[in-house]
């Protein structure tokens, strides 16, 4: 783990990350609230936007980026809700579940040991969880919108909060997740998120740990 505090600028490069992409994750792209989070991608100057991106190589960044915009062509259409479902949502079988738990769990369920070890971190310091109580707390877009939370409020607990719940098994999941997409938008959602975390440990040299993954 690095030794050195993170810096006022890394934390808001952190943030960013964590607020920009989180609510693709959490939120049906029709009945949810990331309505706005959509426009702006769509029209996002994507070029300007790669070279500002934080933890990426610029051109990594367009590539997903661009991607990203593909899969806006047309707004928020029927396809992009049908595959956020398809992905996360169901009714059924979900073809990327979003929860740590379901990757790092024998038996594949939600509420496993993933979950309950961040819970019982966020207890010990006295983090309260964000999003509805009937979500295990390891989804990817909750874990997402709290390491912006950490980054701002509590940025002594980062690295151990990236290093031991979030690195464990992201990177895991979005390399699922864009194999099991077949729509550009998520590709590049999932090519982007990962590439984006992988930045941060690696530019404070985390020795993350992988659990035995079993999906």
């Amino acid at each position: 783990m690095a030794d050195a505090a993170w810096t006022e600028d890394q934390r808001a490069a952190v943030a960013f990350v964590g607020e920009s992409l989180a609510p693709f994750f959490l939120q049906d792209p029709r009945l949810g609230t990331a309505g706005p989070s959509f426009e702006a991608m769509a029209g996002l100057d994507a070029q300007a936007a790669s070279r500002e991106w934080p933890f990426v190589d610029a051109q990594d960044a367009l590539a997903c980026l661009l991607q990203m915009q593909e899969g806006l062509a047309n707004g928020v259409d029927d396809d992009l809700m049908w595959e956020y479902r398809r992905l996360f949502v169901g009714p059924g079988h979900k073809a990327a579940p979003p929860w740590g738990s379901v990757y790092t769990d024998r038996e594949q369920v939600i509420f496993g040991l993933t979950t309950l070890d961040l819970r019982r971190w966020m207890r010990e310091r006295g983090i309260e969880r964000r999003g509805d109580a009937n979500d295990p707390e390891d989804h990817i877009g909750l874990m997402l919108e709290l390491m912006a939370w950490i980054a701002a409020n509590r940025p002594a607990d980062l690295d151990d909060y990236l290093q031991n719940h979030l690195l464990t098994w992201a990177p895991h999941f979005l390399a699922y997740m864009e194999k099991e997409t077949t729509h550009p938008f998520y590709k590049g959602l999932a090519r982007l998120a990962c590439a984006s975390l992988e930045g941060m440990r690696d530019s404070r040299g985390l020795d993350v740990v992988e659990p035995r993954f079993y999906r």
